[in-house]
């Protein structure tokens, strides 16, 4: 795929007010060698349509708003992200999941945000079976689990030490919601000098609006959201590099 196809795929379609008028967008490339996959949050708390918050909704008689994006997970987001991890584990890249997993079992070490009331209250202790990482985005045991406390997978862990001790420059992120701890994460990165590919159907928000909002906000400036397909292509033609 040439760059001017790119021009007129996933990056342009989320441009913000900053770049609407671009003539010409930064081309993208990565190197296999020093790009790692990242993918945020798809653990069974929030995944699993008959376990964890879902039987939350379904108790508060607010089910029915969380189907669409359900289904966005499972008819989307997953079958693509199980493409992508099949890829970066073909070609030996370095895949890494970040998860919330408190390490007291009463919770008492979560962040403020995370012992806040509502929807972001949550105590996941790391052993429990709602702190684990989906059967079919399940980690092995090569690949590095980072336990985070609060949205971003980069604040008070170790991760941005391990990317630099691995020699990685380019980080693609995966994972839920886009909105919140995605985007939090990709903000993390990108702060810290990282180059970040968001990929735009490998995530999902509680709301189409949400998640696309965040996306257009983010693109260019912060990370470069793509699609499945595109980020494919790259790690392809990063293949082929002498």
């Amino acid at each position: 795929m040439s760059q001017g196809d790119r021009r007129t795929g996933t990056r342009e379609r989320y441009l913000s007010f900053y770049y609407e008028t671009a003539k010409e967008l930064p081309a993208v490339a990565l190197d296999p060698k020093k790009t790692a996959l990242l993918i945020v949050d798809m653990q069974n708390e929030f995944v699993l349509r008959d376990f964890g918050e879902a039987l939350e909704f379904k108790a508060m008689g607010e089910w029915d708003r969380w189907i669409p994006f359900h289904d966005r997970l499972d008819n989307i987001v997953i079958p693509n992200s199980k493409r992508l991890l099949a890829a970066f584990r073909s070609k030996g890249m370095a895949v890494t999941f970040g998860r919330i997993a408190c390490l007291r079992k009463d919770g008492e070490d979560r962040s403020p945000v995370q012992k806040s009331d509502g929807w972001n209250n949550m105590l996941l202790h790391v052993d429990s079976f709602a702190a684990q990482m989906i059967d079919e985005l399940s980690p092995l045991d090569n690949e590095i689990v980072v336990n985070k406390t609060t949205d971003s997978v980069t604040t008070g862990t170790n991760y941005l030490m391990l990317l630099r001790f691995m020699g990685i420059e380019t980080v693609v992120v995966t994972g839920i919601v886009t909105d919140q701890c995605v985007a939090s994460t990709i903000r993390g990165l990108a702060d810290d000098g990282f180059k970040v590919i968001c990929v735009e159907d490998c995530c999902a928000a509680g709301s189409m609006e949400h998640h696309d909002a965040e996306l257009r906000i983010m693109n260019i400036i912060y990370c470069d959201v793509m699609c499945t397909d595109e980020v494919l292509a790259l790690i392809e033609e990063g293949g082929f590099k002498a």
